[in-house]
């Protein structure tokens, strides 16, 4: 297990969603504020932001001010949740783990009623020999 290509894997993917989110941002002040702008970076965007570097260089390409626009409002969000971002990362992959291990263990552990039982001491029979 390679822990740093890990890490540089994980701070891509982050990367990439926080230029998503960078870019929801904007659109919904350009919906606000310019519609018919926010149309356009909306119409550019639809295929072009699964790698969100290739799609900044494009975006400069076409409209500089909406890239550095982008780039900013990415870098303010990647300040803001950097902070708290590692604990709430453990916490939910601890509380999430747990959740499954409780429904693993209770799936293997529910008694099917209506098949045979477990304990065949337990089970009734039609023998008039057999006290109960």
């Amino acid at each position: 297990m390679n822990l740093k290509q890990i890490a540089k894997d994980t701070a891509k993917t982050l990367q990439r969603y926080l230029t998503y989110q960078a870019l929801k941002t904007v659109l919904a002040q350009l919906g606000e504020t310019n519609p018919p702008l926010g149309i356009w970076l909306q119409n550019f965007s639809a295929d072009k932001i699964h790698d969100g570097e290739t799609y900044i260089e494009e975006l400069f390409r076409e409209k500089p001010d909406l890239a550095l626009r982008i780039m900013t409002v990415r870098e303010h969000i990647a300040e803001e949740i950097t902070e708290f971002l590692p604990e709430m990362v453990r916490t939910g992959i601890q509380q999430a783990n747990m959740e499954q291990r409780r429904q693993h263990l209770e799936r293997i552990t529910q008694i099917n009623l209506s098949g045979p039982s477990l304990y065949p001491e337990q089970q009734t029979t039609s023998d008039p020999n057999n006290e109960q």
